[in-house]
């Protein structure tokens, strides 16, 4: 596969977190969509929980209704949420684990013991002519049974690499990174689109950005963080360009050379 222009899908959720912190209707995240849009972002990524914690459904609503490139609705795989995305239709729905506990998501899709659980979910959403991925671990046994599971897309979650890269823990950024990248290759050889997220910031996006199988990096807290000092479309711009020049560099035949090497 050629080191094609590599897509960015924004995720806004943190700044419905912003606007839930003290009530009311500032700052709205489809605002920030529209901004995201139009600095560049080719897709936007929001993630209706259970509880409602950030995005909301009326926020999901506003988004389909105003938004000119795909949405990306992330969701748990409960008859709620299937209903719902077969009400809005999206262009995509990425299934990710969930758990009310939990600060942000901690880990891939269990699609291996969940496989019965799932399979019946994703078909009523590629009959609702919505684009399935499965948010999962970087595995060849998981690669199969998503292709098994006709989900057409999966994102691998590349948290553990980035908690390696923040700890300065090169061994273990190595291992993670190597998990990326036999998976990223077996799976697009198995005919799945491959896209990566959770974790990335300008500073560790490189040498996943750099796997030529990728096709989409979603992206969300470190781009809304940094939007605090910088604004949105700055932060934006800096995650695009740290994008494009190590996809370039795989354009140019330095493999998957480590970002700082």
């Amino acid at each position: 596969m050629s080191a094609s222009r590599l897509r960015l899908g924004v995720n806004i959720d943190h700044v419905a977190t912003l606007r839930n912190a003290r009530g009311g209707a500032y700052p709205d995240p489809v605002r920030a969509a529209h901004l995201a849009v139009a600095a560049g972002a080719d897709g936007i990524t929001a993630h209706l929980r259970e509880d409602r914690r950030h995005i909301r459904d009326a926020d999901m609503v506003a988004l389909m209704q105003s938004l000119t490139v795909p949405l990306n609705f992330e969701m748990a795989a409960t008859d709620e949420m299937v209903c719902l995305a077969e009400r809005l239709r999206p262009h995509a729905a990425c299934l990710v684990p969930e758990k009310r506990e939990e600060r942000t998501t901690e880990g891939g899709l269990d699609i291996i013991g969940g496989r019965e659980h799932l399979a019946p979910r994703i078909a009523r959403l590629a009959a609702a002519g919505i684009r399935v991925s499965l948010f999962v671990e970087p595995e060849e046994a998981v690669m199969d049974t998503a292709r098994i599971l006709c989900a057409p897309v999966v994102e691998l979650h590349t948290g553990s690499y980035c908690d390696a890269f923040v700890a300065g823990e090169a061994e273990r950024v190595e291992a993670e990174y190597a998990r990326l990248r036999k998976a990223a290759a077996y799976g697009a050889g198995i005919g799945l689109e491959i896209h990566a997220g959770h974790g990335l910031t300008v500073e560790n996006v490189g040498p996943v950005a750099r796997l030529p199988q990728v096709a989409e990096l979603n992206i969300g807290h470190a781009l809304i963080g940094e939007a605090v000092f910088v604004g949105l479309p700055q932060a934006l711009r800096d995650m695009r360009a740290a994008m494009d020049a190590a996809r370039g560099d795989a354009s140019e035949g330095t493999g998957t050379r480590m970002a700082g090497a």
